[in-house]
C-alpha cells in the first residue's frame, strides 16, 4: 500500500462527487428547460441524452490520443472540471433549445476529463487489491449523479437556475482540489507517445476484452435506470396517491439512485476483492436484472413496496460497476491502463443513448408496468461473458 494513498482516495472522491453533480443538473429542471427552450415534450429524452453523446465524443477522443496516458491526469481532470462547470452555468443565460443541448454535449465532453480520469489516478496510488477504492470512487460518482434530484428539493420552489449554480459551484470546488490539494502518486506509470497501436493492444487482449463486454451489457441497463426511475416513481406515486408531494418524490429518486448506490458500490467493492470481481459482478448483475422486470409490477400499487424494489435496484445496478473498471485496470498492461479505461467507457455510454431513448418509446406502447424489461438483456448478456472471465481472473497474477 502506498503511503498517503487513503488521503489521496478522499479528495479524489470528493472531486468525483462534485464534478458528476453536472451529469443530471439540466435533467432535473427538464420540464422548465422545455417550456422556457419551447421543445417538444419528445425532447426530453435528447435532453438526457446530450451528456452521455458529449462524453462518448470526448471519450473517442481521449482514447484515440491516448490522453490519460500521455499527460498529467490530475491537470487534465481539474481542467475538465473546470471547463465544465462553466458550460454548465452558462445555460442559465441560453434561450435557446439548440444551444442549449449543445452546450450540454459539451459539458458531456468534459466529463470524458473527469470520470476515466479519477480511476486512472486511483489505479496509480492503487496499484494492488483497488476494489473497495474503485467501489468508493463509484460511490462518490453516483452520489455526485445524483445530487441534482436532493438539490432540486431545497430550489424547487425558488428558481431552476439555482440548481445550474450550484452544480458549477461544485465543479469549480473540484477542480480546486484536485489541482491544489491533491497530489500525484508516487509512481506513476510510464507516460506514451500517441500510437494507434495503443487502442490495437486493448482491443486483442481478451480477458481486457471479456470484462468490457460485462460493461457494456451492465451500461445498457445503468444510465436508461438513472435517467427514467424518477419519471417512473412520479407516474407510479400519483397514480397512488395523487396528493403526493414533489419533495418526497425526489427525496425517493435520491435515496434510490445516490444513498443505494453509494452503499452498493462500497459494499461491492468489499465483496469482490473476496470473492473476485467476476463473480461480484455476476451476482449484482442477476440481482438488477431481476429487479428490472419485477418493478413494473409494483407500478401504482404500495409505495412503500415501489421504493423498496427501486433501492435494491439501485443497490444491485451499480454494486458491480466499480469492479469493471477495477478488472480492465489490472489486467490491461501499465502502459495503456488510461486509454482501455476510457475505450471501456467510451463504448459504455455510448450504449446508454441508445436504451436512454428507447425507454420513452416502448414506455407508449406497453406502458410503465412492462417498459423496464427491456433494460434486463443486458445484464443477462454481461453474466454469459463474465462466466467467460472468470477463469482467466484467478490467472492474474495482479489481483
Amino acid at each position: 500500500m502506498i503511503q498517503g494513498s487513503w488521503k489521496a482516495l478522499v479528495w479524489i472522491g470528493l472531486s468525483e462527487l462534485c464534478a458528476l453533480s453536472l451529469w443530471y443538473s439540466a435533467s432535473v429542471i427538464a420540464p422548465e428547460l422545455i417550456e422556457i427552450w419551447n421543445l417538444s415534450s419528445n425532447s426530453e429524452a435528447w435532453l438526457s441524452s446530450s451528456v452521455p453523446i458529449g462524453f462518448v465524443i470526448g471519450a473517442l477522443f481521449s482514447a484515440y490520443f491516448g490522453v490519460a496516458d500521455r499527460f498529467n491526469p490530475r491537470k487534465v481532470f481539474a481542467i475538465s472540471a473546470l471547463i465544465g462547470a462553466i458550460l454548465n452555468a452558462l445555460l442559465i443565460i441560453v434561450d435557446s433549445g439548440f444551444f442549449g443541448i449543445l452546450l450540454r454535449i459539451l459539458t458531456g465532453i468534459t466529463l470524458a476529463g473527469v470520470y476515466p480520469i479519477a480511476v486512472k489516478i486511483l489505479s496509480e496510488w492503487f496499484p494492488r487489491k483497488r476494489g473497495l477504492a474503485i467501489g468508493i470512487l463509484i460511490a462518490a460518482l453516483t452520489l455526485g449523479s445524483s445530487l441534482p434530484h436532493f438539490i432540486i428539493m431545497f430550489f424547487s420552489s425558488l428558481n431552476w437556475k439555482f440548481v445550474i449554480i450550484s452544480s458549477s459551484v461544485l465543479a469549480l470546488l473540484s477542480a480546486f482540489v484536485v489541482l491544489f490539494i491533491l497530489v500525484d502518486a508516487p509512481v506513476k506509470s510510464k507516460r506514451l507517445p500517441f500510437s494507434l497501436k495503443v487502442i490495437k493492444k486493448v482491443i486483442m487482449n481478451k480477458p481486457v476484452m471479456l470484462a468490457n463486454y460485462g460493461y457494456f451489457g451492465h451500461m445498457w441497463e445503468l444510465y436508461a435506470m438513472w435517467t427514467w426511475l424518477p419519471a417512473f416513481l412520479t407516474a407510479s406515486f400519483s397514480t397512488y396517491s395523487p396528493e403526493t408531494p414533489h419533495w418526497f418524490i425526489a427525496l425517493s429518486s435520491f435515496i434510490s439512485i445516490g444513498i443505494a448506490g453509494g452503499i452498493g458500490c462500497v459494499v461491492g467493492g468489499l465483496i469482490s476483492d473476496k470473492i473476485g470481481r467476476a463473480n461480484l459482478t455476476i451476482i449484482s448483475m442477476f440481482i438488477s436484472a431481476i429487479c428490472s422486470i419485477m418493478i413494473g409490477f409494483t407500478f401504482g400499487q404500495f409505495i412503500w413496496l415501489t421504493l423498496i424494489i427501486s433501492i435494491i435496484w439501485g443497490v444491485s445496478v451499480i454494486s458491480d460497476s466499480a469492479q469493471f473498471s477495477a478488472a480492465v485496470s489490472e489486467i490491461a498492461e501499465d502502459e495503456y491502463v488510461g486509454t482501455a479505461l476510457t475505450f471501456q467507457m467510451c463504448i459504455g455510454f455510448l450504449l446508454t443513448i441508445f436504451s436512454i431513448n428507447l425507454i420513452p418509446l416502448i414506455q407508449r406502447i406497453v406502458g410503465w408496468e412492462w417498459v423496464f424489461t427491456i433494460l434486463a438483456i443486458g445484464p443477462i448478456l454481461g453474466i454469459l461473458t463474465m462466466v467467460k472471465y472468470r477463469r482467466y481472473e484467478f490467472n492474474n497474477e495482479k489481483v
